[in-house]
């Protein structure tokens, strides 16, 4: 080789190695454009990371530091929706499955939030999720040793509780003082409502009873965590005593509500001691509270020792309050007409519900499980219809056909002609949720349609999750599973806003939730395992100061934004449900191995 043609080759080799260095060093800043799970993944489970941006080309899987390259892909084609004028592209790196931590880097966009590879990479916010609930109690001092820095005086006793007018009797005259101590708070302010318990308690019930085995050695560092009883139960239980303070031993019928008249202002629960009240007794209320309590009831049965008595007692107060409901079919509660006709007017949080043949049907499943009794079905009209609604606070049909199908092996023939037609529809209905789903602007079930993002959304995709997962358990198809982790992925970052919206957990995470406790205890971090409402383009709160109205990005981590930021105890439920179920079948999906 000639001297001219070897400095040649030499100054193309530095030319190489100045290519390959500006390649890796090329995106040396994090990217807020970079979406994905700012949790991690499990080695064998699908990797998504969605760019938010249109730009094509190559991606990297690198160290931290960005020293080291570990895996590369092609960035996909581009992904859109109606709804918004977005684009977007996927770094699929589901072949990648070394343990360990990593970021996405893009050559001209820059890196991403850090992430975790590896098996069990959810149980901290699996039992997180649940913990929360415990920060969350009412009538109970939280020393240090179970709550650490979120420490608190008790609030709310509930030992002095009136009849407001609106749920007088004969045995119970207005102004009686009656006791409805325990519960949660329900949302950002400090009241608890029996309606909005329902489907939450029911929820964490249906965990419980997928699996129990795993449900069994979970441990989350509560007051009873050295009991017999498994915490996702003690938890449930602060709640259930609540509950059953509210049913008039009367007649059966169960009041719609603890409150003030009014929302209390952002101060500590000690120092808040407006009157409380217990309001109206409504169908919703009861039919929920008896389906609880039937569902509790055969929990409970295993713990007789440990709990003399509970379960005997749930069943009856469920039958006492079927047997009120059946007297009153359509009491709704309806605050409005309410407050026309008693004072003090009430102005906390409604849940009103006029459509109550979804409640009925939900009692009728969890009493007649419970039982065996065929009056209960025999009352109602299972399949009024073909549809599957997702569930919410009020619509929980399908609270009732998951425990029909729970138990479709050991149930008469009361039921038998109804449970293929219910397992066929829920398979439809998993199969609808996700048909397309891979195609939208972030792959996933959740933000399919425009009409996912209501107030609460991201318990829209916690209860998406939930019926694939039931799904996943009555076929077995590992499709059904990766969509419910996909929507899991959207809640911790893979989504139009870059947020995790659960407190605590994630690289961006909400630092000013609407709630109380957060916001009046002088800590700068929020209490930690509460999921926020999510992108809502509704704006309902009146702030004026979200950053977009596009659905997917309408958004804002304030306090004052209520309609997007705050937290209530039936999103957390899903997001138990979610969370603490893949971690229960990531061996047996292949996703983790031992």
């Amino acid at each position: 080789m000639s001297r001219g043609s070897s400095k040649f080759f030499r100054m193309f080799l530095v030319l190489i190695f100045l290519g390959i260095c500006t390649t890796l060093t090329y995106a040396q800043h994090l990217s807020q454009k970079i979406r994905l799970n700012q949790i991690g993944y499990y080695p064998g489970g699908p990797k998504i990371a969605v760019l938010d941006t249109n730009v094509s080309g190559p991606f990297y899987i690198t160290s931290p530091d960005l020293r080291d390259t570990l895996f590369h892909g092609k960035l996909s084609s581009p992904h859109h929706v109606s709804y918004s004028p977005e684009i977007t592209r996927f770094a699929n790196f589901s072949n990648f499955k070394r343990n360990g931590i990593y970021v996405v880097n893009v050559p001209g966009i820059g890196y991403s939030y850090e992430f975790k590879i590896g098996a069990s990479v959810e149980h901290n916010l699996a039992k997180g999720a649940l913990k929360a609930y415990y920060y969350i109690r009412a009538s109970t001092p939280l020393p240090v040793k179970y709550a650490g820095k979120w420490a608190r005086d008790e609030g709310h006793p509930d030992t002095v509780v009136y009849i407001h007018p609106s749920a007088a009797g004969p045995h119970r005259p207005a102004g009686t003082v009656i006791s409805t101590p325990k519960g949660w708070y329900d949302a950002g302010d400090y009241n608890k409502y029996v309606v909005n318990s329902g489907i939450t308690m029911g929820t964490l019930f249906s965990a419980y009873e997928d699996f129990p085995a795993y449900f069994d050695t979970l441990r989350i560092k509560i007051p009873e965590d050295g009991d017999q009883v498994p915490d996702i139960l003690n938890q449930a239980l602060w709640n259930l005593r609540w509950m059953l303070s509210m049913q008039d031993p009367n007649d059966g019928g169960v009041y719609h509500k603890t409150t003030t008249a009014h929302f209390e202002p952002f101060i500590m629960p000690d120092q808040a001691h407006d009157k409380r009240y217990v309001v109206q007794k409504s169908t919703a209320a009861t039919l929920d509270f008896a389906a609880v309590m039937a569902q509790a009831s055969r929990i409970l049965k295993k713990y007789q020792k440990e709990l003399p008595g509970l379960s005997d007692s749930c069943l009856t107060a469920a039958k006492k309050a079927w047997i009120w409901a059946q007297k009153h079919p359509d009491d709704s509660y309806n605050q409005r007409k309410m407050n026309r006709k008693f004072n003090p007017k009430i102005t906390t949080g409604a849940y009103g519900d006029s459509h109550l043949k979804d409640e009925f049907i939900w009692a009728a499943c969890e009493l007649y499980v419970t039982t065996g009794n065929i009056h209960y079905i025999n009352k109602v009209n299972i399949l009024p219809d073909d549809r599957m609604p997702l569930p919410g606070w009020g619509r929980v049909r399908l609270l009732g056909y998951y425990t029909l199908l729970r138990f479709r092996n050991t149930l008469g023939p009361a039921v038998q002609n109804d449970i293929p037609i219910i397992k066929k529809r829920l398979i439809k209905f998993a199969n609808q949720l996700m048909n397309g789903a891979q195609n939208d602007l972030f792959g996933t079930v959740m933000g399919k349609k425009v009409h996912d993002f209501v107030w609460g959304s991201n318990s829209v995709d916690g209860n998406q999750g939930i019926a694939l997962i039931q799904a996943y358990l009555l076929t077995g198809r590992k499709k059904y599973l990766n969509a419910a982790l996909a929507n899991l992925d959207y809640l911790l970052g893979r989504n139009g806003t870059g947020y995790s919206f659960i407190t605590g957990y994630g690289s961006k995470s909400p630092m000013h939730p609407h709630h109380r406790i957060s916001a009046s205890d002088g800590i700068r971090l929020p209490i930690p395992g509460l999921l926020v409402g999510g992108a809502n383009p509704g704006q309902q709160d009146g702030c004026g100061n979200y950053p977009s109205k596009i659905p997917d990005q309408s958004y804002v981590d304030n306090d004052c934004d209520y309609a997007a930021n705050e937290i209530a105890i039936n999103w957390n439920a899903p997001l138990v449900y979610v969370t603490n179920a893949i971690e229960a079948l990531q061996y047996r999906s292949g996703y983790s191995r031992k």
